[in-house]
């Protein structure tokens, strides 16, 4: 293709030659014995034979030959030679392959766009599936209970977290499961009711604080809900941060207003580690399980000084039998109306919970009972008038207080009082019984819940 461009390029620059040269001289080409070519002009006029003047241009003339003439040897012999062959060919080659590569990703695209709209399409269908499972879920009752044998049960999902998922059949309790009358509760607000009784309602979290950084992911914060001598008071406001490989500084702060701003008033070097969200404070002293031990301490915060240590009998440790959001919560102690408990499981309980009340002073066992609901089934537990009580998950922003146990009568059943995990990572939760209130540690949040307490009649604590 290149070479007949070129070729008819030469004959038109011939062409022009040739029409200026006619009528004044004529144009030989012959080759001389050692094969180079000659070009001889002949004058038509002999007066015209010298040239004169017209030297410069038939030099220039002559000069375009022999280039014109250079260029078409080459090109000949490329073509001989095979090292030009396919100029044309190659281009037109190349064009037709970016035609094919663009046409391929043409086609590839509308199989994308194709196969995404069908994704968007199943997406659709299984939200429309989802939207009304969801509203036909909510037109069923939570709960049904039917009659067997003059004993009432109750049917629950396998999610409730008193299930025992290596049974075939519902965890049973200890104690047969009974209902309380509407007509026999009697409520705090409309009865001025100030004495121990049932847990009716939770409010909504009140934020107090929020941590500053990582290490108060998690922790501990509370007031004494007894507290002795002057130098601290019920309004002193305790905290720990929990997240440490050597968790020891127990921050005073004066009172609520002093620990939203931040300012404590004195820092507390504990004498040994703390493990986990499970301390508490009762009387004067802050009560906390040594880390990776079952060993408890009391640490008396007048003298600030170790006052006793005890170890907790049988008691699981460091990631044994922990609550649901792990945390190495073991061993948790509690304070309400009757004292000091501690709340755990053993190898013996197969991880149920245990239930101990303390001595305060010394930290022996006084009492305890046993549970079949599981400890690693539940979020968080805390105790109110002598019972156990515990939330079935830390993360869900509407969750349950689930199942309460009373160790007045050994009786244990379920509940279903709606609980508010705000910031989706609830790690400790305590009674206060002077305030009446829960305090909570959520994902660096610390925050109070207000409490309603009722009472049944019937002998019913």
């Amino acid at each position: 293709m290149w070479l007949q461009v070129f070729l008819f390029c030469l004959s038109c620059l011939l062409l022009s030659i040739q029409t200026q040269a006619q009528g004044r001289a004529s144009l030989h080409r012959s080759n001389d014995p050692s094969g180079r070519c000659h070009y001889t002009f002949t004058v038509a006029n002999p007066q015209e034979s010298s040239c004169p003047g017209s030297k410069p241009e038939m030099d220039q003339a002559l000069s375009r030959l022999t280039l014109l003439e250079a260029s078409v040897s080459r090109l000949l012999t490329g073509v001989d030679g095979g090292t030009m062959t396919g100029v044309g060919g190659s281009s037109e080659k190349g064009l037709q392959e970016a035609f094919s590569q663009v046409t391929a990703q043409k086609n590839q695209l509308q199989q994308d766009k194709e196969r995404l709209n069908m994704q968007v399409q199943e997406l659709q269908r299984r939200l429309a599936e989802l939207s009304q499972e969801a509203e036909s879920l909510r037109q069923k009752p939570c709960q049904q209970t039917f009659t067997s044998g003059g004993t009432q049960h109750e049917n629950r999902p396998a999610s409730d977290p008193t299930y025992d998922f290596g049974n075939s059949g519902y965890q049973e309790m200890k104690a047969e499961v009974t209902e309380i009358s509407a007509s026999h509760l009697f409520l705090e607000g409309s009865h001025n009711f100030t004495g121990c009784g049932e847990l009716v309602s939770v409010g909504d979290p009140v934020l107090h604080r929020k941590a500053e950084s990582i290490t108060g992911k998690y922790g501990v914060w509370m007031q004494d809900p007894e507290p002795q001598g002057p130098q601290y008071t019920n309004k002193t406001v305790w905290r720990i941060d929990a997240v440490g490989k050597d968790v020891r500084q127990l921050f005073a702060y004066e009172d609520m207003d002093q620990f939203s701003r931040g300012f404590p008033m004195k820092v507390l070097v504990l004498p040994e580690p703390v493990e986990s969200t499970g301390a508490t404070l009762y009387q004067g002293s802050f009560y906390y399980q040594r880390k990776r031990s079952r060993t408890l301490v009391r640490y008396d915060l007048a003298s600030e000084t170790l006052a006793s240590r005890m170890d907790l009998p049988n008691a699981g440790f460091h990631g044994q039998h922990p609550y649901s959001w792990g945390g190495y919560t073991d061993i948790d102690l509690a304070v309400d109306e009757q004292g000091l408990w501690a709340i755990y499981s053993t190898s013996k309980a197969r991880g149920a919970f245990v239930i101990s009340q303390l001595d305060p002073k010394s930290l022996e066992v006084k009492k305890s009972w046993e549970t079949n609901i599981k400890k690693n089934t539940v979020a968080n537990a805390f105790m109110v008038c002598g019972h156990l009580y515990t939330v079935a998950s830390y993360t869900a922003p509407n969750t349950t207080i689930n199942f309460v146990f009373d160790t007045a009568t050994g009786v244990g059943q379920a509940v279903a009082v709606p609980f508010k995990n705000k910031y989706h990572y609830n790690s400790m939760v305590d009674y206060n019984h002077a305030q009446r209130k829960l305090y909570a540690w959520d994902n660096f949040h610390m925050v109070t819940y207000d409490i309603r307490l009722g009472r049944a009649t019937h002998g019913r604590s």
